[in-house]
């Protein structure tokens, strides 16, 4: 590791950066699933890596900086793993689900450790909180990737949740994740029948939005859910 021991500032930018950065994040989560995010320390992380600490301390400056990139990176598979059903489906309900289910087979590896992290991303101070402002770019990705099954779809969406409905769907699967983490059956069969049933109820209670008789309570449920963002 001589070359990593000299700094890391000539091969910044390389695939020899990326791939030490690379690292340190799969020996973090390694840490993270045997030990819990508590007990795991950037010293752990830098050996299990096989890098020095200050190197580990140049890619990352704290444990929570570790978890954003696997935030980062996790929304970046997410993506890629819609993108099939995105690219060929124009029915909102099957976009829905097909993008929730994505998430899940993406994230199977980590079923283990969300439970040990859970208790620490909960915490509605801490950094690690999906609503955090450290957790902002993979949030904003989040949103951004539901923008996108809304715009691709066929259905009509009423002009009073168009601009809040990708955010809204947003809440929808953040609600999907908390059932997930605490979901034990095999190869989280229980969450999968909880997308399959309630990505259609979601979609019919969009397209009743569109009625004369509840557009006025929309609109003010819309209101109120802006004011509070303001406050």
């Amino acid at each position: 590791m001589a070359g990593d021991e000299a700094g890391p500032g000539a091969d910044e930018g390389s695939g020899r950066a990326s791939r030490t950065r690379a690292a340190i994040i799969d020996a973090a989560l390694r840490l993270f699933r045997e030990r819990g995010f508590d007990d795991t320390t950037m010293r752990a992380v830098a050996a299990e890596a096989g890098v020095s600490v200050g190197n580990a301390y140049y890619y990352f400056a704290s444990k929570e900086h570790l978890v954003q990139a696997f935030y980062d990176q996790a929304q970046h598979d997410h993506a890629l793993a819609a993108a099939a059903v995105l690219g060929r489906e124009r029915d909102l309900s099957v976009r829905v689900r097909g993008t929730l289910t994505a998430w899940v087979d993406v994230m199977e590896p980590y079923r283990g450790f969300a439970g040990k992290f859970f208790k620490n991303a909960a915490e509605p101070t801490s950094p690690l909180s999906p609503f955090s402002t450290e957790s902002s770019p993979a949030r904003d990705a989040a949103i951004g990737l539901w923008r996108e099954v809304l715009a691709g779809s066929d259905q009509r969406i009423p002009k009073v949740l168009a601009a809040d409905l990708p955010e809204l769907l947003w809440l929808y699967s953040m609600g999907i994740v908390l059932f997930w983490v605490h979901d034990a059956s095999e190869d989280a069969a229980r969450t999968r029948l909880l997308v399959e049933r309630t990505a259609p109820v979601v979609v019919r209670l969009i397209g009743v939005a569109r009625l004369p008789v509840l557009k006025a309570t929309v609109a003010d449920l819309i209101a109120m859910m802006q004011e509070i963002r303001c406050l």
